[in-house]
Formats: structure tokens, sequence, C-alpha cells
């Protein structure tokens, strides 16, 4: 199977009129959450409204290019919940589940609130049912008060704890992409992990994701291993053009085998995870 990919170094809006084909079946949004970061080519200080109705105006347009039944995983603040799913909602989107992403290190303690721990990912589809859901099975390790081990392992969730995310310092682990002076080169670099999970379960092979907000290139790097087609936009040409070396070159830690035997108990995993030889050789790695 020939697999391709597309990086656009162009501001999405403007990419998003101008793509007329109707033809993609998984989108994934991580856009700027609005936390006064100093992006290169983004107003991360702008009024709540305008941020809003900015991102409306890119569901809707996701929407319009989105083959039926095609899906949309939109990833925000756990704050944001309400201004997330209206959004979805207005523009099209039919929810169905709204997952919970936690973390494995928590923020920094509030005086007046629980600590947050946790990120949400919307998945919602265009229509009632989606053309693609495979029922992903993980193996994960045995709960001290369980008797006997789980043979087959268990159904993903609504709520993954088992995904680490990259944040700074000793967790971010070798998969952060440093400068020469070892500086995170993208702060907000999505794990491989993350987006194994998402792709696994809501495409097959030869399907088109996109990534409008590509960042440090993640979604194209485990769609191409998958045998999946993508396109990422990413407005600031220095990480369109981490994105191309990226992919040329596929870092140890960017390699999606490390992780096939976790899903070695998902029905028909040779079909959605099309590998040339089953890594059995591969050591099992958990996800944590």
């Amino acid at each position: 199977m020939k697999v391709w990919y597309k990086i656009v170094n162009e501001d999405c809006v403007k990419w998003l009129d101008n793509y007329s084909e109707g033809n993609v079946h998984l989108t994934f949004i991580d856009p700027p959450f609005r936390q006064g970061k100093d992006y290169r080519f983004f107003d991360d200080n702008q009024p709540e409204e305008k941020y809003w109705k900015w991102l409306k105006g890119i569901l809707s347009r996701v929407y319009r290019i989105t083959v039926k039944g095609g899906a949309v995983y939109f990833m925000h603040r756990e704050k944001n919940a309400e201004h997330v799913l209206r959004t979805l909602r207005e523009t099209g989107w039919v929810f169905q589940n709204l997952i919970i992403w936690k973390k494995k290190t928590s923020a920094i303690p509030s005086e007046i609130r629980y600590s947050k721990q946790y990120q949400i990912i919307v998945f919602a589809t265009k229509g009632r049912k989606p053309r693609v859901f495979n029922k992903l099975r993980i193996d994960l390790p045995t709960p001290p008060e369980y008797k006997y081990a789980r043979r087959n392992g268990i159904y993903v969730t609504d709520v993954w704890d088992d995904i680490r995310e990259l944040t700074s310092g000793y967790f971010a682990g070798n998969e952060a992409i440093r400068d020469s002076k070892g500086n995170r080169v993208h702060i907000q670099q999505s794990p491989v992990a993350l987006l194994l999970r998402i792709i696994l379960s809501s495409t097959s092979p030869g399907d088109i994701i996109l990534d409008p907000f590509a960042g440090s290139g993640t979604t194209l790097v485990v769609a191409y291993q998958l045998k999946r087609n993508s396109i990422g936009v990413e407005i600031d040409p220095t990480y369109a053009e981490l994105i191309k070396k990226r992919l040329t070159h596929l870092r140890p830690s960017d390699n999606i085998l490390r992780y096939y035997n976790y899903y070695r108990h998902t029905r028909r995993i040779e079909e959605i995870w099309p590998v040339k030889k089953t890594p059995t050789d591969v050591e099992q790695r958990k996800l944590f």
C-alpha cells in the first residue's frame, strides 16, 4: 500500500477555505489553549469570545470536508469542557465520548480548588454512527487486588490513564524533541502513544487524517507508520520544517512498534495495524 503525507506551511483557516475535497476520515484538533503563551504566529491572549468564534469556524470547515461517519478528536483544557462540547454541537458534530486523559503528574495545588491532573479529548462524528470504530484491547498490568492475571487484556475505556504526557524535565523522557542545548523545541508536543490510540481506534489503513495544528508532527509520524495518509497544516515555518525532518529520519522514540504487543489482544489487530512481520521479538513495553 502506497502511503503519502502532506505538510502545509499555512494558516489552517486559509487552507481549509481552499480545500474542496470531502475526503477526510479523522481530524485531531489540539489548538493553542489561550493561556497567554508566546506563540510566534498566534495571539494567545485574545478575548474569549473571539477565540471560541475562531475555533467554531475551524470545526465548521473541518465538518464540511469530512466523510459521512468521519471522526474528530478535540483536545482542550478541562475547564473549557462546556465550550468544547457546545462548539462541536453547534457545528454539526455528534458527541460520542468525553475522554479523560489522566496525566502522570498534577498541577501546582490551588488554594481554592483541587489541583488538576487531566485533559479532555472529545470524540465526535459526522453523523450518529462512526464509519470506523475499532474496539481496542490493551495489556494493562494486573492490579494488586486481583487474584489472577488477565489472559487477554481489557477494552480501552473513556479514561486513559496509561499514557504519559511529555512534561518538562525528567518525565519528558527521550521522546521530547530537544535542540543542541537540551531545550524543548515544542513544549506542547503530543506523545506518540496518544495519537497511536486515536488513529487505531477511528481509522483503517488508507484513510486520510488531518491535523490543522500539526505542531511537532506527531499525528503525521504515527499515521505514516500505520499506513494512513495524512495532512498536517502548521503556520509556523520552523515547526513545518521540523515535521519534515522528523518524518524523513524516524527516531527510535517515534517507532510505534514498541507498543504493538500492548495491543496484541485486539481483534483483527493485524488488519488495522499492518506490519510486514509481527514484532514478537519486540520487548513488550507498557505505556507508562
